[in-house]
């Protein structure tokens, strides 16, 4: 408990000190006063300067990015968000443009570069040094949303006949320019991934020994058309720091570092999110959309639910006769079908997690749909309950409260089915679950709770 508050007493102190480090600065550049910036920004980690560059009005970000040494404005650069960064770009003189983006590492560059237009990056490309222009075009040879795509080859690679003295010195020479050093990737003379090697077994290691001797063989690495989804949860399942990535050959091409794992997994988690709510997803930042993007991104869903909800009127209209004899019983409807909604959203969202996560497989699926069901059950037991009362009190029929009471059961057992059902089916059928899910799951509820609420006070009051 004290570590936890502890910890949130820190991140409060860091956003805190952000902003008034972004308060400051803002003043000391409407003052033109560029030596006192530039000094408040010495002791300031890179990460903390983008973040104030972002938040600074646009007409300043240029100008205090300037203020940056060369080492240090590449790297608050790779920290800064795509939007930013084509914003600063276009402030830049081309050969202050050039030396920044050729100095990013390639994973970084590759993905800046995504964002560009094509005529734009082959300009670029062809500006930069030969051997990072062969890095970044590796890099952009592969997939979208491949390990191949967002790994990077600055990687320290050993032979495995090498001695151990030879692998430090190796190591001295290429350690300040390679990604991480704590993993150590041993290949034969044809580059194909034969061990690993962490830093501190070759430390304690003898200098005469073969690397070929202390390797472990037991290597977790991915391919570089492995899903950076996937990517992402075998570093998490095997507490890696980096995962080493192979060709067709099973040569070794680059690594993906578990900094780069955290920017896709929250990738990942915000289309999850998008999705579920219905939405088109995207990499843009939804909220630095123009407002007709946002209305594209929203709209599909909307309208295929407006014409699927069609069906739900249709049912209302075949039992008007019902209705104009108990009008109260059309006053629980919508009381019945957001009740339904609700618990199938739940139903659904805990499936859909489960499959993105790799928690839940599909050979399951009987047995989740079926404890989804008795869970459905149980709830729409106790909330039919509560609202047949609540319906007696209201309206003092108790044809009506007993009608919407086990109309409610029903439509809860029936929205657990189809939450969790229903991602399984679309998974199966190779469609995305969270997208599809949703429209589906609102229609036959709607429809079929509606259609189950009739018909049960049909039989009920006996009309």
């Amino acid at each position: 408990m004290t570590s936890r508050s502890s910890a949130a007493s820190s991140s409060v102190s860091r956003s805190e000190l952000r902003q008034l480090v972004r308060l400051q600065l803002q003043a000391l550049l409407e003052q033109e006063n560029l030596s006192g910036a530039k000094a408040l920004l010495v002791p300031v980690l890179p990460v903390d300067i983008a973040e104030v560059i972002t938040e600074l009005p646009e007409d300043m970000q240029a100008l205090a990015f300037r203020l940056l040494s060369k080492d240090e404005a590449i790297e608050v650069f790779e920290y800064l968000d795509s939007n930013t960064q084509q914003a600063l770009l276009g402030e830049f003189k081309r050969q202050e443009f050039l030396n920044v983006v050729d100095q990013m590492s390639p994973d970084d560059r590759a993905r800046l570069f995504d964002e560009l237009p094509a005529k734009v990056v082959r300009r670029l490309l062809e500006q930069l040094s030969p051997e990072e222009r062969a890095a970044t075009a590796l890099l952009l040879g592969y997939k979208p949303d491949t390990a191949g795509r967002i790994m990077t080859p600055e990687y320290v690679a050993l032979r495995e006949n090498a001695t151990v003295a030879e692998a430090l010195e190796q190591l001295r020479r290429s350690a300040h320019d390679r990604e991480t050093i704590y993993y150590l990737y041993v290949i034969d003379d044809q580059r194909h991934l034969r061990g690993v090697l962490s830093l501190r077994d070759l430390v304690v290691a003898q200098p005469d020994q073969l690397i070929h001797n202390i390797m472990s063989r037991d290597v977790i690495s991915v391919h570089t058309d492995t899903d950076q989804e996937e990517v992402a949860q075998i570093i998490q399942r095997y507490d890696l720091l980096a995962v080493p990535v192979v060709d067709q050959e099973e040569r070794l091409v680059g690594i993906v570092t578990v900094d780069d794992v955290l920017d896709v997994v929250q990738q990942e988690t915000t289309e999850d999110i998008y999705t579920l709510g219905g939405l088109e997803s995207g990499d843009d930042n939804y909220f630095q959309m123009n407002l007709f993007t946002v209305a594209r991104k929203r709209v599909v869903w909307l309208l295929v639910l407006l014409i699927t909800n069609t069906g739900t009127s249709a049912v209302i209209q075949s039992q008007e006769d019902l209705l104009e004899q108990v009008v109260a019983l059309a006053a629980f409807i919508p009381l019945l079908i957001d009740t339904g909604g609700n618990v199938g959203s739940q139903s659904s969202t805990v499936v859909i997690r489960g499959l993105t996560t790799d928690t839940v497989q599909l050979k399951k699926a009987l047995g989740i749909v079926q404890r989804e069901a008795l869970a459905g059950g149980l709830l729409g037991l106790m909330l039919g309950l509560i609202v047949t009362v609540w319906a007696v009190l209201l309206q003092g029929n108790w044809g009506v409260a007993v009608s919407v009471g086990v109309s409610l059961f029903a439509i809860s057992l029936l929205a657990s089915v189809a939450g969790s059902a229903l991602p399984f089916l679309f998974k199966a059928w190779k469609f995305d679950p969270a997208l599809m899910s949703a429209p589906f799951i609102t229609t036959a509820v709607d429809v079929l709770g509606v259609l189950i609420y009739l018909y049960v006070a049909r039989w009920i009051l006996g009309l």
